[in-house]
């Protein structure tokens, strides 16, 4: 399996770092985790897209995670030469999300419609609202998912992806949990929203110190990786943006609760499970 984190920001717009995003290309396809700012450019530069995506799936709703869902959408739309339902997996909720979408696209659609002899079908997805259990097992690749707590944001889920005798696990944001443990249990590859705790207390922004409460600290990050006997914990989302020369520190704090290997990730960071 390869690992690429396509887009490795937060919900503030960063110059270095695009939308929340992951790409997994196990068995010959490309499954897209999470759809934030910019994903297509960065899905561009690992040399794939909307048309060579399998199946998006969502962690959850929240509009850091899922801004660019409508670019995709639109573009596996107007690019393919004959009718391509999007395949779409996310939590409950995911259906009544991708409906207002296409409804949203509508003044669109019609444009592209009536300029385009040829485009003469409107988008469509094929959605699958999951929360815990079993997704797919094509006996190449067998994807779970388990809920996690991200709230009040509610429902969301997080995905183990097990191919090739290896297993990669994308959390989304969430802090410790049975259901993130149940996912990471043996896992080759963590991925992990991690916010640094230290540097976020010291901002006096109210509004930023709510973040605390549901997202996983480093600590908390390096600590469900040890629970699990993750060989790699990978950081990502992260919040506030490491400033330069301070990678160092962030990998250092997760060190003091985990032995393995420990990556902060940025946006194109690719690894061969």
């Amino acid at each position: 399996m390869r690992v690429v984190t396509l887009g490795t920001g937060s919900p503030l717009p960063d110059a270095d770092r695009a939308g929340p995003a992951t790409l997994i290309c196990a068995a010959g396809r490309d499954l897209l985790f999470d759809c934030g700012r910019g994903v297509l450019m960065r899905a561009a530069a690992a040399m794939t897209g909307p048309l060579a995506f399998d199946t998006v799936f969502l962690t959850h709703l929240h509009s850091d995670h899922v801004t660019d869902f409508n670019d995709i959408v639109t573009m596996r739309w107007a690019m393919s030469p004959m009718p391509n339902p999007l395949r779409v997996v996310g939590p409950v909720g995911t259906q009544r999300f991708v409906d207002r979408t296409i409804e949203m696209l509508q003044d669109d659609i019609g444009y592209r419609v009536a300029h385009h002899d040829d485009l003469n079908w409107e988008p469509t997805c094929e959605v699958t609202e999951v929360s815990d259990g079993l997704v797919a097992d094509d006996g190449n690749i067998r994807i779970t998912a388990a809920p996690t707590d991200h709230g009040p944001v509610h429902p969301t889920v997080g995905y183990r992806i097990e191919a090739d005798g290896k297993v990669v696990v994308i959390a989304g944001d969430t802090v410790p949990c049975d259901g993130l443990d149940r996912l990471c249990a043996g896992a080759d590859v963590y991925v992990q929203t991690v916010i640094r705790r230290s540097m976020v207390e010291a901002i006096p922004a109210p509004r930023l110190q709510d973040i605390i409460g549901y997202h996983s600290s480093i600590q908390d990050a390096a600590a469900t990786a040890t629970r699990g006997g993750v060989g790699t914990l990978v950081m990502t989302h992260l919040i506030p943006p490491p400033w330069p020369s301070t990678e160092s520190e962030w990998i250092a704090e997760a060190a003091e609760g985990f032995a393995g290997g420990i990556v902060l990730a940025h946006d194109m960071w690719e690894h061969e499970v």
